[in-house]
């Protein structure tokens, strides 16, 4: 059997690699031979965005106007009152599109007279809600009361009736064809439906076929919500095998490779069905050494847990995280200019390339919310627009929804990224039972000076004169190169004794007294 060898080929290569294991399924994007994008999905905590349950309120928050409602996950879910009352602009948040709607909404939401949670939610209710934003740490999932169901070509809202198409659907006719397509369409008139970007490229059979099929979904959902006694799944929404071929003909993709023949078969079977669309190759991985190994990504995933990282002209950048934001630092590094190289031009290209690994990183590491980005001082302002347009540029691709704000004179850009699941390191990392998730622990030295003064103590204040000291066995190590000899002095002057031993037990910065008399443990 040929091992496998990569495609060659001119052209901007993308690339998406599925690795699926027994317990987590990775999906990589690799444009030219890098990595540049990567989700991993563990069945423990597995995504549940778009899914639809059974919920029941189980309290009502009266002061921030929402409630908690058990959806049979791991924490119960949250919703706002903004999130029951319709809202158009959740919709094109969830889909990433605006959408041209043929009247005007204003008019429809100020109906809605709704001023009180409690008016729509009481404790104890059954509802019908979906998640919006996954679960994130110990906060549970965001949910709304506007369902929508997502087909491949349209989305059907059950209880909105918006009918329109997507303005990334840029062909004037095309535009017009699909708005009277889904006009005509029979559908109980509560009820809306969207046409997606996607649907440009579908015939009216293929709509037709799939508003059928949303609008079954629809019912089998209702017949289950009302079969059901306590929280439960309704309705799941696509994996993230299903997605990774969609994303390949949505996105004109040149190769899906899968490295599980099951889930290749899976592939193939989803890819006949929208073959037509686009000329993907779909290759099932045979080599013996692992897919993420060769193509690099295992090289990547370990470096993207960094808090530094080299660019290729000698500077790098330097990430860090606090409660309330992420920062990035750009420093020069390694770089160096001669006499004969204009210094602001330099680090203008530092900056420039700076900001794509930036973009870069964000996207593989999934960093969300708030970003601050210390780009190097540049004098002129021109220079300053080069790299903040060319951040913006990069970050265009993003699938999650991103906001930059302008550069302030000391080269400081904020922006925002959507946090639509837990980031790379929450997911591979826990925190050290060390430090706790500080990232540090105290020197030996520090450590000495702590039991300095905890011997003090037991002795003048709690009249304790044969002690026992256990610390860890480098602190132990530490001790002998003067420390030892110091506290047996110190002991000395106050007629009490003191012994030494060490337990690698313990963490390096504990250590815990005994008494020789009896062998308790002694409290300071």
């Amino acid at each position: 059997m040929l091992l496998f060898q990569p495609l060659i080929c001119e052209h901007t290569m993308n690339d998406i690699l599925l690795n699926v294991e027994s317990k987590e399924t990775r999906y990589a994007h690799l444009k030219n031979g890098m990595l540049y994008d990567l989700i991993i999905d563990r069945k423990k905590s597995r995504q549940i965005t778009g899914n639809i349950y059974r919920g029941k309120v189980t309290n009502i928050l009266h002061n921030i106007q929402s409630a908690f409602i058990d959806i049979n996950e791991r924490e119960n879910g949250f919703i706002h009152i903004s999130d029951i009352l319709e809202n158009t602009k959740k919709f094109e948040e969830m889909f990433d599109m605006d959408f041209d709607l043929d009247y005007d909404i204003s008019s429809i939401q100020a109906t809605n007279k709704v001023k009180d949670i409690t008016q729509v939610l009481k404790p104890d209710q059954p509802v019908l809600v979906q998640v919006v934003k996954e679960p994130i740490g110990n906060k549970g999932a965001r949910l709304t009361s506007n369902i929508s169901i997502a087909g491949r070509y349209l989305v059907l809202l059950p209880n909105s009736h918006h009918r329109g198409v997507s303005r990334k659907i840029e062909d004037p006719a095309i535009r017009e064809q699909l708005k009277k397509l889904i006009r005509s369409f029979e559908m109980p008139q509560d009820m809306g439906l969207i046409c997606r970007t996607a649907s440009a490229y579908a015939t009216t059979d293929m709509l037709i076929e799939e508003a059928t099929d949303l609008f079954h979904s629809w019912q089998a959902i209702v017949d289950k919500f009302h079969q059901s006694q306590n929280p439960t799944l309704l309705f799941e929404e696509s994996d993230l095998v299903k997605k990774a071929v969609i994303t390949c003909i949505d996105k004109r993709y040149d190769r899906l490779l899968v490295d599980d023949y099951a889930t290749y078969q899976t592939c193939k079977q989803i890819y006949q069905k929208y073959a037509r669309e686009h000329t993907l190759k779909l290759e099932f991985y045979r080599d013996k050494t692992p897919m993420f190994e060769r193509f690099n990504v295992e090289k990547e995933i370990e470096k993207a847990m960094r808090h530094k990282i080299w660019l290729k002209s000698g500077g790098y950048l330097f990430f860090d995280q606090t409660e309330a934001m992420h920062t990035i630092d750009v420093n020069s590094g390694r770089s160096s200019t001669t006499a004969t190289v204009d210094v602001e031009e330099t680090l203008v290209r530092i900056n420039l390339e700076a900001a794509g690994e930036i973009a870069r990183q964000l996207r593989i590491r999934n960093i969300g919310g708030l970003v601050i980005c210390d780009f190097i001082d540049m004098r002129s302002r021109k220079n300053q627009k080069r790299v903040l347009e060319h951040l913006k540029e990069c970050m265009k691709d993003d699938s999650a929804k991103c906001t930059i704000l302008g550069m302030s004179e000391f080269g400081l850009v904020e922006m925002t990224r959507q946090r639509n699941r837990e980031s790379l390191a929450q997911t591979i990392y826990t925190d050290c039972p060390y430090c706790n998730g500080k990232g540090l622990v105290k020197s030996h030295e520090s450590t000495t000076v702590d039991i300095e003064r905890t011997l003090k103590k037991l002795i003048l204040c709690n009249n304790q004169f044969a002690l026992k000291l256990v610390t860890h066995p480098e602190v132990g190590r530490y001790l002998e190169q003067g420390d030892k000899s110091f506290f047996l002095k110190l002991a000395q002057k106050s007629n009490a004794h003191i012994e030494f031993a060490s337990n690698d037990s313990l963490h390096l910065n504990d250590f815990v007294f005994y008494s020789t008399l009896n062998g308790q443990k002694i409290d300071a």
